[in-house]
């Protein structure tokens, strides 16, 4: 009944999609980086984050260093500033077109609950769970960073620990902050005879301390996990807002080959409103389960649960003004989140030939089903199970994730770069598999070349419902609508099942273009498919 009544409320909460009316097909994702783009509306207080233009927005460093701006994001050209400075400046480079978004720097929400209790070693019923007491973990390998309230260095489960990198100064001394060293220990307090053993002892930990949770300290947490290089992040925090500037982060981070864990949310009695970053693409987003192994109470539910891990009763290490102990037993999606990423991490060490995008699939395709048979919006497909995740057959790489939009495979889009065009001169034709998934990844967006006096054909063929299209150069988004779609789009295949998706573009120019080709799960299809894409040129 829970997960039929959350299956209801996922699918009621999923946002229309602009010009359906139209008659333009329905897609199940939407767009990169809905809403307003800059405006001079500036919020009356607090810090404000602006994203600079990507191509003109270097003119603008100067005035925002003037006014006391600081560097967020190097990668995306955000900047912090006061409002009070920002109404000052910010109407001046919105009028340049300097400024691509305005937002407040928003707060998030730690998504961990106290419950009584003592802990001891032997209480950590989730060890036999997930399948964790059958192996003997590895060495240190791929990273996991932990962005959240901070680590209480001093605690005797991390004052000695090896392999721990302080990203930043560790400020452990408000109420709330005993988060961050709960969230560490359940993934990597070590098998030191004290206390809790995390499920990755060995891991190399790097610790972001996030301070007051906001978008800004947030987004320098994942730039600063990015430059340590390909791991798993870990993020035990939430909020019902979404931020496109941290989704962008998040997306950078998912290109630059890492994978980004989320708690799925502790809000299922309070209405299960959509919870981010849990919600976004491309996050492997986790619900808690009981000892045995019904969905927790409090975990919230969606269509981006992609698995379920232990969040009940939890043995945590806690800083000693929290707890004299130095131990406490705590409840939410925050500490499954990080058996997941730990668990990530192990998987990924021991087979350190596969890709962020191979992984990911591994490890929540590998969840050992609980519930209603099959995927359910409660636990996504299943418990975490270790086992399962080191023995199972990796998928295919997904290849040039993230490519969700034209502007993720653009050069100066997300990323400064274009991606590879599957088909290039020299290179006219192209195969290869991908796949698609309603909440991680609904659309592929891939880059064509088309030869002078040629054209191009491509064919999808899917296990399940895909449709294809094909945009010129200049499309701002394969979602658009209106007098734009009808301007920008080529050719589109809406074939129902299984059948073969073709489309076609003829250039009759004396110079070679570039075209996008758009493979899509369309809105109420189908949950995911794996589909095989050939391209050629033709005469």
């Amino acid at each position: 009944m829970r997960a039929c009544l959350a299956l209801i409320i996922a699918l009621l909460a999923l946002p229309a999609l602009p010009g359906a009316a139209l008659g333009a097909p329905e897609k199940a994702g939407r767009p990169h980086l809905p809403g307003p783009r800059a405006t001079a509306a500036v919020p009356v207080r607090g810090d404000v984050l602006v994203e600079l233009d990507r191509t003109a927005g270097e003119r603008a460093v100067p005035a925002l260093r003037l006014s006391g701006g600081r560097l967020v994001s190097r990668r995306l050209g955000i900047w912090r500033l006061s409002a009070v400075r920002a109404r000052r400046i910010l109407p001046g480079l919105i009028r340049a077109r300097l400024v691509r978004l305005v937002q407040p720097d928003r707060r998030y929400r730690g998504l961990g609950d106290v419950a009584a209790g003592d802990p001891l070693l032997a209480s950590e019923w989730w060890v036999a769970a997930v399948g964790a007491d059958q192996l003997e973990p590895p060495g240190p390998g791929k990273p996991v960073t932990v962005l959240d309230s901070g680590l209480d260095v001093t605690h005797p489960e991390f004052a000695a620990r090896p392999d721990l990198v302080l990203l930043n100064e560790q400020d452990v001394t408000a109420e709330g902050d005993d988060h961050g060293t709960a969230v560490a220990s359940v993934l990597a307090a070590p098998a030191n005879g004290i206390g809790v053993v995390g499920i990755y002892p060995q891991v190399t930990l790097n610790v972001w301390d996030t301070g007051d949770l906001s978008s800004s300290r947030i987004i320098e947490g994942l730039e600063r996990a990015i430059d340590a290089g390909p791991g798993v992040i870990n993020l035990s925090f939430g909020g019902t807002d979404f931020d496109p500037l941290v989704e962008e982060e998040i997306l950078i981070a998912f290109g630059a080959g890492n994978v980004v864990v989320a708690a799925s949310g502790n809000e299922f009695q309070e209405g299960n409103p959509l919870e981010f970053p849990a919600s976004l693409n491309h996050v492997l987003t986790v619900a808690a389960t009981d000892e045995t192994g019904a969905p927790a109470y409090f975990s919230s539910s969606s269509l981006a649960v992609d698995l379920a891990a232990p969040g009940v009763r939890m043995p945590v290490a806690v800083p000693l003004f929290v707890d004299p102990s130095g131990f406490a037993t705590y409840d939410g999606t925050s500490f499954s989140a990080p058996l997941v990423s730990g668990a990530t991490a192990w998987v990924w060490t021991v087979r350190p030939e596969l890709d962020n995008t191979q992984v990911f699939e591994l490890i929540r395709h590998s969840a050992r089903d609980v519930g209603p048979r099959g995927y359910d919006v409660d636990t996504g497909f299943g418990v975490l199970d270790l086992p399962a995740a080191l023995a199972r057959k990796a998928p295919v790489s997904d290849q040039q994730e993230p490519n969700d939009d034209i502007d993720h495979v653009r050069a100066n889009g997300l990323f400064k770069t274009p991606t590879r065009p599957i088909t290039a001169p020299g290179r006219p034709r192209a195969r290869f598999e991908a796949r698609l998934d309603v909440t991680e990844d609904p659309e592929d967006v891939y880059r064509v070349w088309v030869p002078a006096r040629r054209a191009v054909e491509i064919v999808v063929r899917g296990d399940a419902n895909v449709d294809l299209e094909l945009w010129r150069a200049g499309t701002p988004t394969v979602f658009a609508r209106g007098s734009a779609r009808r301007k920008f789009l080529i050719e589109g295949s809406y074939r129902a099942g299984r059948r073969a998706d073709r489309v076609r573009v003829e250039n009759t120019d004396s110079r070679g273009v570039f075209v996008y080709a758009d493979v899509f799960l369309p809105r109420n299809g189908p949950i995911a498919a794996a589909y095989e894409l050939s391209a050629r040129t033709v005469r």
